[in-house]
């Protein structure tokens, strides 16, 4: 019996988390077939910050979720396993975040010239700091792909899974993004910053081999992005306006959900932002935003992704940022979505069975 069976065979699924592990689960680096990076980072928040203990708030609310799956039998078999949260990866974020902060204050006050000399070197740090945050995603996304691992990456800021997309591009000539969001997120280095929160979906189309970006759920956005998703035919935005006027006219979600998966190429890597949801699921996330989807609605929309035959290569959860005082809403609601997507991550890769 090999030591994965040995650890499935001596746990109770149904029974009382024991274990100080993402979803109390008993795996291992080494038995998990599912590897969750933790990145704990917000240097480029523009509004709240908090995102950077989301992996850490998900990690505490995820051993109240239960394991059993209706539609997937044995899902918690699969073995999930969640890094250590880096501490220097930490560290690096608290210490530019202060500077971008500032930099920020500096910009909507104007940018007056008294500060200038100050505030000029500010973007090349925190570019270079990001930088060095996106190599070490990137290395160990490489690490664990190498050896046949799957791989998703838990935020932090929405800045953070460029180098896991950066290393699926190497091992995928074409895929999709699937983006659930309240943003478009096609900034061109937003507030001088060219790695920022705001400019993820920007700087993912840099990838050639990524062939198509579909939006769902944009509702905050500029006149400059607007424009670039209508003149990029890489570009197919959904935005929740449009969504919900077609659903207050009859359209079902149902029709909606298989437009959105129709522009989809086979390969599908998929990025959530938490502020995709209504802000009433996510209230502490850093830039919420009035309107968004239900959990269950971007769970269906990812179920049919997969039913539909398409191949999820990838994914992330960010944005999700603790409450003060202990509140765990937000954490209890980002470790259900980590739980079901990587789920059907799993199904669509044929490692577990859909109903």
């Amino acid at each position: 019996m090999s030591l994965k069976h040995q650890i499935i065979e001596n746990f109770d699924p149904n029974g009382v988390s024991t274990h100080e592990s993402l979803f109390g689960l008993p795996f291992s680096e080494d038995t998990a077939e599912l590897i969750i990076i933790p990145v704990p980072w917000e240097v480029t928040v523009s509004y709240s910050p908090g995102t950077a203990d989301g992996p850490e708030a998900i990690l505490n609310a995820s051993m109240q979720v239960d394991l059993f799956q209706d539609d997937i039998r044995d899902a918690w078999k699969l073995g999930i396993y969640m890094l250590p949260i880096p501490m220097e990866i930490r560290e690096l974020s608290d210490k530019h975040r202060i500077l971008a902060a500032n930099y920020i204050n500096w910009l909507e006050q104007g940018s007056p010239k008294e500060e200038l000399e100050r505030f000029a070197a500010v973007p090349s740090l925190i570019n270079k700091a990001s930088i060095e945050m996106n190599d070490w995603v990137y290395g160990q996304a490489k690490k664990y792909r190498s050896i046949g691992k799957m791989v998703a990456l838990l935020g932090g800021d929405h800045s953070t899974p460029l180098g896991l997309i950066k290393n699926i591009a190497e091992t995928n000539e074409n895929f999709g993004i699937l983006q659930i969001d309240a943003h478009a997120d096609l900034r061109v280095a937003y507030e001088n910053f060219e790695y920022s929160h705001a400019s993820i979906a920007y700087n993912a189309l840099k990838l050639p081999q990524i062939s198509k970006l579909v939006q769902v759920g944009i509702r905050d956005y500029c006149e400059a992005e607007a424009i670039m998703a209508k003149e990029n035919n890489r570009i197919t935005t959904f935005y929740d306006k449009d969504i919900k006027k077609d659903g207050y006219e009859g359209k079902a979600w149902k029709i909606i959900c298989d437009e959105i998966v129709e522009q989809l190429p086979q390969d599908v890597y998929i990025t959530i932002d938490i502020d995709g949801l209504d802000p009433k699921l996510c209230p502490n996330t850093g830039t919420p935003v009035a309107g968004g989807f239900e959990l269950e609605q971007v769970l269906y929309l990812i179920k049919e992704v997969v039913k539909s035959g398409r191949k999820i290569i990838g994914f992330d959860l960010v944005e999700v940022a603790p409450g003060t005082n202990g509140d765990e809403w937000d954490g209890n609601v980002g470790a259900r979505v980590l739980y079901r997507v990587a789920n059907l991550y799993a199904a669509s890769q044929g490692k577990l069975n859909l109903k």
